[in-house]
């Protein structure tokens, strides 16, 4: 047993403090932290910190390699950042079909930013936390994609750039005819007439729900995966000093969920926001 549960707190208190969000809510017209259970206004302030603090991060990195970059003997850090941009350019050119001057620099935000947010998941459990008891604030989640607020706020934005640009591409017109049209191409002439709108009708439905379940899908298969791994970290750590084996294990093998999971979502925006720019049909 943890040594936090050991000292007058049991096992489930423990899981529940490291999973619950330092939140911020009006509550009888003040606005309070910590007591928003309910609320569906509230804001996670702990999420909101970090995955902003990290952007910032990146986007400080990054644009200081830019600004410092040498065509000659290219340090360690500007040949990592070389490799992971070359990586996301190949990835580009492999899936995206079309022209773009937004899905190169939003797929390298979007791997890099979810990677990012990912890897707080490998800091020891305890150890923020703790500092955050040590200066007042009773709860902090680290980890801003084992928030679904954070996920589902990412898939929406690339939803809502997935209609954006497919209404810039194809028209009204075009973007109609890809709910009525597909997957069943209703029919043109004849008495086969009648049963048009009944075809019309069917793809409109079948669309519609493929359509609206990529940002549902795109945020809870992130969500989940990073939730599920902080929780096997927790997990890990009830079992006190001796959990360094089992913690390093897992965390080896994290590395590739963290990894992956950003790549994923990266290669997912891709092939939605391509599919907004194919006119093929």
């Amino acid at each position: 047993m943890d040594e936090h549960a050991g000292a007058g707190q049991s096992a489930t208190d423990y899981i529940t403090h490291h999973l619950t969000n330092l939140t911020l809510c009006r509550d009888h017209g003040e606005w309070v932290v910590g007591h928003c259970q309910g609320n569906f206004w509230a804001l996670n302030l702990d999420s909101m910190f970090f995955s902003v603090i990290l952007g910032i991060l990146f986007i400080t990195i990054f644009g200081s390699v830019a600004r410092k970059a040498s065509k000659g003997r290219p340090g360690k850090l500007q040949t990592a950042i070389e490799l992971v941009v070359g990586f996301v350019d190949t990835a580009i050119k492999d899936a995206f079909q079309g022209h773009s001057k937004v899905i190169a620099p939003l797929s390298l935000t979007i791997f890099v930013w979810v990677f990012l947010m990912n890897f707080m998941d490998l800091i020891p459990v305890d150890w923020l936390p703790e500092i955050g008891l040590m200066i007042g604030i009773p709860y902090l989640k680290v980890v801003p994609t084992t928030d679904v607020n954070i996920t589902f706020a990412m898939s929406i934005s690339v939803f809502l750039l997935t209609i954006f640009y497919s209404l810039k591409v194809k028209g009204i017109g075009g973007f109609a005819k890809e709910f009525t049209m597909h997957p069943i191409a209703p029919p043109t002439r004849g008495i086969g007439l009648i049963a048009a709108p009944v075809i019309i009708a069917f793809n409109f439905i079948l669309e519609t729900v493929a359509f609206i379940a990529r940002p549902i899908s795109l945020s809870l298969r992130l969500f989940g995966n990073m939730y599920a791994g902080e929780l096997i970290f927790i997990l890990i750590a009830l079992i006190g000093f001796y959990q360094l084996p089992l913690h390093f294990a897992w965390a080896i093998f994290h590395i590739l969920v963290v990894t992956l999971q950003a790549f994923i979502f990266m290669m997912l925006t891709i092939v939605y926001l391509s599919q907004a720019h194919d006119t093929g049909h």
